[in-house]
């Protein structure tokens, strides 16, 4: 987490952590983190861009799919990282099969 570069992290309430609040706060990144209802201070958070995760997640969904990138048959990490290009590619192009 150290070298983490971002704006915002997104996250379920899962992470809502004081350490990883603090973590993100000493590194100058919004926390979009829902907080958990039992937390005795209720915390501010983008609504909107949490909704956001929401296709961050439905892409890790249409990723593992894939068999392939599922079981990481791929040996290398470079054929891993290939793989997941070739999927994104037909997920995001319109591909009609006849």
């Amino acid at each position: 987490m150290e070298d983490l570069e971002a704006e915002a992290f997104l996250a379920d309430k899962a992470y809502d952590t004081n350490e990883l609040l603090d973590m993100l706060k000493e590194a100058d990144i919004a926390a979009v983190i829902p907080p958990v209802k039992s937390r005795k201070k209720q915390r501010a958070y983008s609504h909107e861009l949490y909704r956001a995760r929401h296709v961050i997640e439905n892409v890790f969904r249409a990723l593992k799919r894939w068999r392939g990138i599922a079981a990481r048959y791929a040996k290398l990490t470079a054929s891993f990282i290939a793989a997941i290009r070739v999927r994104c590619l037909f997920l995001y192009l319109p591909v009609h099969t006849t």
